[in-house]
């Protein structure tokens, strides 16, 4: 049961989707996050599911393995909401332009604010990080969720939930095309036709102009050519030493080898997607020799407003990105269908707000 209180933050309980240990998933009734210094509170919307959430489901996730991430686990790291109340002092502060009603996404990660890390101006590399849905921050995957006002981003009106939904996958994307210097000109290969492959095939198509695409489902490859790239290969087809920048969004181990096989002399791969396995068989001799640079891209926690502007713009679309938004309740349903091969479209979402 939900009371208001006089300041608007509601009371009681709330319901959240949970991985209550390997393989299971459940719902939980769990108290609503009470007030805290400088923090908002959020009704979730729309929360994409991905890769990373199957593995805390498997318990394959490095966060479960390392102790982070204890179970039960309020999973949701991808997300857009609606802010229900304001704490007064986040009013006075850093959250002075947000007010209840506003559509937001929030930022995965949050940092401190204090180390020496964040004193450089790179947050992402805090050493008291915490993760939204990962460890140390609850997931969206609830029907309220308790945020720091600085880690929110304001959604434009013309903006979709179904694309505001995406923008924090987009973030990386984002990120790793700048850390690898994607220019006109450039000739372009990503790999992977997932949701993370195929924003990387959108954002390519606009700043560089020529992009192809390495994937494994007949889906996701006609997705890609769909949204601009020039030709579509099988894993181990792309033409060797062509490309100039590699983006490999796949996260599969072996597909780092095709990465490195199709980087010409002088070019820049950015890994983006995460191996769980190690990659073996790597010479480091081939990076040396042919001047290649690898940047493995962590996220992209500067690149929030930039990202809600491209899809502001056009410049990215949600259109073909996802399979299906499922209530709540049907949490198990949602991760099945996001381990079918064959699903339509790469992005699985949950519905929180609904009834």
């Amino acid at each position: 049961m939900t009371l208001p209180t006089t300041t608007g933050w509601p009371t009681g309980t709330m319901r959240a989707a949970a991985v209550a240990a390997p393989h299971v998933s459940k719902i939980l009734d769990l108290p609503i996050p009470a007030p805290a210094p400088g923090e908002v509170l959020v009704q979730p919307l729309r929360v994409g599911l991905c890769g990373t959430d199957l593995e805390l489901l498997h318990g394959t996730a490095s966060y479960v393995r390392d102790g982070r991430a204890p179970y039960p686990l309020v999973f949701g790291h991808e997300w857009v909401g609606r802010v229900v109340a304001v704490a007064p002092d986040a009013e006075r502060g850093t959250g002075a332009r947000l007010r209840a009603g506003d559509r937001v996404v929030g930022h995965t990660m949050i940092s401190c604010g204090d180390c020496r890390a964040c004193h450089r101006g790179r947050r992402n590399e805090c050493a008291a990080l915490r993760e939204v849905g990962l460890y140390g921050q609850q997931g969206a995957a609830a029907q309220y969720l308790r945020m720091p006002a600085r880690a929110l981003s304001v959604v434009p009106e013309d903006v979709q939930d179904a694309e505001a939904m995406l923008v924090e996958p987009a973030v990386t994307v984002l990120e790793g095309l700048e850390r690898v210097r994607c220019a006109p000109g450039d000739r372009v290969l990503v790999i992977g036709t997932g949701t993370i492959g195929l924003l990387a095939v959108q954002l390519t198509a606009r700043m560089a102009g020529a992009v192809d695409v390495v994937g494994v489902e007949d889906n996701g490859l006609a997705t890609a050519r769909r949204m601009g790239a020039r030709h579509a290969f099988l894993p181990g087809e792309a033409p060797a030493g062509h490309y100039d920048v590699v983006v490999e969004a796949s996260g599969a181990a072996p597909a780092f080898h095709d990465a490195l096989r199709c980087t010409g002399v002088g070019g820049r791969i950015a890994a983006v997607g995460v191996a769980t396995e190690p990659v073996d068989g790597v010479h480091i001799g081939e990076l040396v020799l042919r001047g290649v640079t690898v940047h493995g891209i962590r996220h992209g926690l500067d690149q929030y407003d930039r990202v809600l502007k491209l899809f502001q713009d056009k410049a990215l679309t949600a259109e073909g990105m996802i399979a299906d938004v499922l209530p709540l309740e049907r949490v198990s349903d949602a991760f099945a269908l996001l381990q079918d091969a064959g699903r339509t479209a790469p992005k699985v979402a949950l519905d929180p707000s609904a009834p």
